[in-house]
């Protein structure tokens, strides 16, 4: 039987930074189809915070919606500091940050599976960063 695996694309941004900040989360199944694509106005953040909070969002919908121990989730990040500091390759200097990182490890063994986290250039985000900037629109304008 063949391993399950999502992948998942998050974006988080802000204008400005601090600045209005928001997220998007885009989950798609073994067939590239999409299954979950949501986003969130963050209010007043950075870039570096709202990136984190949108993995955290999306394993907070992982958490509820999958049932499965055995998953592979192949998460994809724009932002090569989350993605490295994640990945271990990169010290995490601000406390808050940090706090996020903790958060992350606790949602990966509370959902189980295993966690991969890669870094991909902005033309291939394109879903979360639409999500991102639609919800930005929404709530400044």
């Amino acid at each position: 039987m063949a391993k399950k695996r999502l992948s998942i694309f998050t974006d988080g941004g802000s204008r400005g930074n601090p600045g209005p900040g928001a997220i998007g989360v885009v989950i798609k199944d073994d067939q590239r189809k999409n299954i979950k694509t949501f986003s969130k106005f963050l209010g007043k953040t950075t870039n570096n915070v709202a990136e984190y909070l949108a993995v955290i969002e999306a394993m907070k919908w992982l958490k509820e919606n999958t049932k499965v121990d055995d998953i592979d989730f192949n998460f994809s990040i724009d932002s090569k500091l989350v993605v490295n500091q994640l990945n271990g390759f990169f010290k995490i200097k601000k406390a808050k940050l940090v706090d996020l990182v903790i958060q992350v490890r606790i949602l990966e063994k509370e959902i189980g599976g295993r966690f991969i986290y890669r870094f991909i250039p902005r033309h291939l985000n394109k879903e979360a960063d639409r999500l991102v900037n639609q919800e930005l629109n929404k709530n400044i304008f």
